[in-house]
């Protein structure tokens, strides 16, 4: 007889639903059984407020159903709306997220990457920069942003078709000379690419443009005296800026009024990610927008396939752009 107050237990579930203990045991772990049986034993689950011991659940199957995800820190809005995504992705096929901010510290993402291998996650998505990351081959891996070796599959934007897309925005918009402004990773990333694609979106178009490229830890105030270089008789030079993350065109937004131009009159200003203020509020700036949801579902989904050879080396997904005030054009 059980005990007032105690845990129910499975054999507690299988008396209350009038079901054997096998049935029970197939219910619980997502195995076909007679729908009737089936809602008799959720049924009892639900009065006996039965808690499904997940893991012993997963040295039963030799998982542990969850996932650790690397990322350089929860900071950075578009970094926390992948955590975000990626994390109700693992939720929908019941799996734990495990995460692990880096700060952009090489050394600590594989310290990092050894811990969670001890401890046995079903798989690892990282957004990593270092370039000597260590992964052992019997570990799912799946990289963000990143091609770690041809084992590895890389999910990403077209980053190439986002850049081409914003020079083309400019243009329509009816921009003559702009600018191309980077900070970022020195590492070979598909981000880089967006450079690639902005080029080739002027060459196109026949806009003239010029670039200011910095590395990550730069001061940012480069770009400031970058565009303080460029204004005669109180006006830029450029009437369009394109700035490869919304982040750096916050930051330049802030520079403009610094040096009294006015945005979207004197300068049209596009950025890249498609942030959004409080995390679903207006975009910060006129975008080109990562389809973040879809990035993190095809993560997830490559990350659990059983078959890792038949994983492709790179996913791009498409962009899109959005009007975030910052361009002329009007909603």
């Amino acid at each position: 007889m059980k005990k007032e107050n105690s845990v129910p237990t499975m054999k507690d579930v299988a008396k209350e639903a009038g079901v054997a203990l096998g049935t029970v045991s197939k219910v619980v772990n997502g195995l076909p059984v007679g729908e009737s049986y089936r809602i008799r034993v959720e049924e009892a689950i639900e009065k006996l407020n039965y808690q499904v011991n997940s893991y012993a659940q997963g040295l039963k199957a030799n998982k542990t159903y969850t996932v650790a995800l690397l990322i350089p820190n929860m900071q950075n809005p578009f970094f926390a709306m992948l955590a975000y995504h990626i994390n109700l992705s693992l939720l929908k096929r019941k799996y734990r997220m495990l995460l692990c901010s880096t700060d952009f510290d090489a050394a600590l993402e594989q310290e990092y990457v050894t811990m969670v291998q001890q401890n046995k996650v079903d798989g690892i998505i990282g957004l990593t920069y270092n370039p000597n990351l260590v992964i052992e081959e019997n570990t799912p891996f799946v990289a963000i942003d990143r091609s770690i070796s041809p084992q590895i599959p890389c999910v990403a934007c077209d980053n190439f078709a986002g850049g081409q897309l914003a020079a083309e925005k400019l243009a329509d918009l009816g921009c003559k000379k702009v600018a191309f402004l980077r900070i970022g990773s020195s590492l070979t990333n598909e981000p880089n690419k967006r450079k690639a694609g902005f080029e080739n979106g002027c060459l196109s178009r026949g806009l003239s443009y010029e670039m200011k490229i910095l590395d990550d830890g730069a001061p940012l105030e480069e770009f400031e005296k970058f565009l303080t270089e460029h204004i005669y008789d109180g006006r830029l030079s450029f009437d369009g800026i394109f700035c490869v993350t919304d982040n750096l065109a916050f930051s330049i937004l802030k520079m403009l009024r610094r040096l009294h131009q006015n945005v979207p009159e004197d300068v049209q200003v596009i950025g890249f990610d498609g942030i959004r203020l409080f995390g679903d509020q207006d975009y910060i700036c006129s975008t080109i927008v990562q389809p973040v949801p879809e990035i993190a579902e095809m993560c997830v989904e490559l990350l659990l396939q059983e078959n890792m050879t038949v994983k492709p080396p790179l996913v791009c997904l498409p962009v899109t752009y959005a009007y975030g005030r910052t361009t002329s054009e009007t909603e």
